[in-house]
């Protein structure tokens, strides 16, 4: 296929369906945005400043901070063109042998989930820190973190003075590290976005299969580097928003909702590895496999954007069976699916046939390619000795 065509449908892809299922996985990375010791940190002198300033001097910090951030976002979002692009060029070229398989991807979703999780909580003691620094340099008459420290402004001027020439030093110092801060700063940007490429949504799953198909290089590499243009407004106007929040008292809500994507992120991996209990397991099938003249087993699912129905079915052992994945305008996580140690793309609205050899006894069980939803079937033993034959 034309590489400029899958371009614009990965693009097309990306603005479409990819926007909100790759923020919800990827976006909790742009926590890593908010780097300690920076002017945009909790803990910094400017964000400090700007906390006990009035409406139009935090404006004014507001307006500063957010093209501050921009340098950053882009690196961001570099980052993470280049790792997809890259991506596809391989899947493209070498096919499915370089295609990450479903446990390998659930612990990569795991890993990335805990890093984003354990960044979410280091800006949020950061905030912590911040809040009751700024508390104690409160005038009186202010509450504070600590009410012991009232007291420790009836020392007066002597003390002011000596805030003042600790601030003019920090100020002095502040500005001979920008360069070599900001430098740091946007290369942890770009690497943020490099690792974006480890915690894949559904519609990026659903579109390396396209990348392998392709079979070129170019190919592969147009389809996927659609995909991440496609994504980036979204991803741009969540990253300059966490920038701007880490520097407002709305910090802490981004920190818990940064901590929460981690949670997610690491419970879709281990829910798409099957780590993890499945809670409300329903005991009644609610569809059974026909078996065909060939003596084939047949089994048709729909792939809905709120999981698989029906969830559970039951099959007989010893048989092989072809499972219909069916889909109707769908395009959520669902699109791409995991069932039996491989992933499968379904098209928006069609089907696609997957066929497995006769299995033993026991459950099977299959996800979508996020792990939000899973799906089982049951093969159960044959009733008498000819239904087996």
């Amino acid at each position: 296929m034309n590489p400029a065509a899958l371009f614009a449908g990965g693009l097309v892809a990306g603005l479409a369906a990819g926007t909100a299922s790759c923020a919800a996985v990827q976006g909790g990375l742009l926590i890593g945005l908010v780097s300690p010791g920076s002017p945009h940190s909790p803990g910094s002198p400017r964000a400090m400043g700007a906390a006990g300033a009035g409406p139009a001097t935090r404006a004014t910090h507001t307006a500063r901070d957010l093209r501050d951030a921009l340098p950053a976002v882009a690196a961001f979002l570099t980052g993470r063109l280049a790792a997809h692009t890259a991506l596809g060029a391989l899947l493209g070229l070498a096919g499915s042998a370089v295609r990450l398989g479903p446990h390998t991807r659930a612990a990569l979703l795991v890993a990335a989930g805990i890093t984003v999780a354990a960044l979410a909580v280091r800006m949020l003691a950061r905030r912590g820190r911040a809040g009751c620094a700024a508390a104690r340099d409160t005038p009186p008459g202010h509450l504070g973190c600590a009410h012991s420290d009232r007291h420790a402004d009836r020392h007066g001027d002597a003390q002011d003075t000596a805030r003042e020439d600790t601030a003019r030093t920090s100020t002095a110092r502040t500005r001979t590290g920008r360069t070599s801060t900001g430098r740091r700063g946007t290369a942890r940007a770009a690497g943020l976005g490099l690792a974006t490429i480890l915690m894949p949504c559904g519609v990026t799953v659903s579109l390396e299969v396209v990348a392998v198909s392709a079979g070129s290089a170019p190919g592969g590499a147009a389809v996927l580097a659609g995909l991440a243009l496609g994504t980036s407004p979204a991803l741009a106007a969540l990253g300059l928003l966490l920038r701007g929040l880490a520097t407002t008292r709305l910090a802490v809500l981004g920190g818990v909702a940064a901590l929460a994507a981690g949670l997610f992120t690491a419970g879709s991996g281990l829910r798409l590895g099957g780590w993890l209990p499945e809670i409300g397991y329903p005991a009644a099938a609610a569809a059974r496999a026909y078996v065909g003249a060939d003596g084939v087993q047949r089994l048709t699912i729909w792939a809905t954007d709120r999981g698989f129905r029906p969830g559970v079915a039951v099959a007989t052992a010893g048989r092989p069976v072809e499972i219909v994945f069916r889909t109707s305008g769908n395009r959520g996580c669902t699109r791409s699916v995991a069932v039996d140690g491989r992933d499968v793309a379904l098209p928006v609205t069609g089907a696609r046939t997957v066929r497995l050899p006769a299995r033993p006894e026991g459950r099977l069980r299959y996800a979508c390619g996020m792990g939000m939803y899973v799906g089982f079937i049951e093969f159960e033993r044959p009733l008498t000795p000819a239904s087996s034959r």
